[in-house]
């Protein structure tokens, strides 16, 4: 005879919740790409990258060299990457080198910071650096009166290394489950990565 098994509600619940465990797990091993380890939460319908991940497609775009109204010869290196959670921003500190050899006996060296929002490029399903700007330029021995031409220098840096840079590109299955269509929202920077809300289109 066989005997039919009634489960208690605490176990349910612990299979009810293992399961969900699983499906999550099986989400984030579908939404990891390349060296990315995006990850989707089902319970908030949102995808996180951790800050490894952002600093790593931020590093591709160093080390650069930019000329600067033909006048100013500038190397930009070493990038590194923090989040500001109060203003919603990527900040890319590098270390810099600006040189004229018309007005300097020998090239400056110091630090430029630049910080960047976030917007999602639906064309190219693209989360990309947005309205990038100066946020301070530290360079060794130049008098303080030189402060607008360095901060021009900066943002002009920022304009042409960050701005529309993509830090990462949605695969079309990221983007649709049980056979509905996502659209990414909301964009997030956090303490530690940045959270990325999709919704139902």
């Amino acid at each position: 005879m066989l005997m039919k098994t009634t489960r208690s509600p605490a176990q349910a619940l612990r299979r009810a919740c293992s399961a969900a465990v699983l499906g999550c797990a099986a989400l984030a091993a579908i939404a990891t790409t390349g060296i990315s380890r995006a990850a989707y939460n089902v319970w908030t319908n949102e995808y996180t990258f951790p800050r490894a991940d952002l600093q790593s497609a931020i590093a591709t775009q160093f080390p650069r060299k930019l000329r600067y109204m033909e006048m100013f010869d500038v190397n930009l290196s070493n990038p590194r990457l923090s989040l500001n959670e109060k203003t919603n921003r990527l900040i890319t500190t590098v270390d810099a080198q600006i040189d004229n050899k018309l007005l300097m006996n020998k090239p400056v060296t110091g630090t430029l910071s630049m910080s960047s929002a976030l917007k999602y490029d639906t064309a190219t399903r693209a989360v990309r650096l947005d309205a990038p700007a100066v946020e301070k330029v530290d360079i060794a021995g130049v008098p303080a009166q030189y402060a607008p031409q360095l901060n021009a220098i900066g943002n002009a840096a920022a304009e042409q290394v960050l701005k529309d840079y993509p830090v990462y590109t949605f695969k079309p299955e990221q983007l649709e489950m049980n056979g509905k269509r996502f659209e990414p929202g909301a964009i997030t920077v956090l303490s530690d990565g940045i959270k990325v809300e999709i919704k139902p289109q």
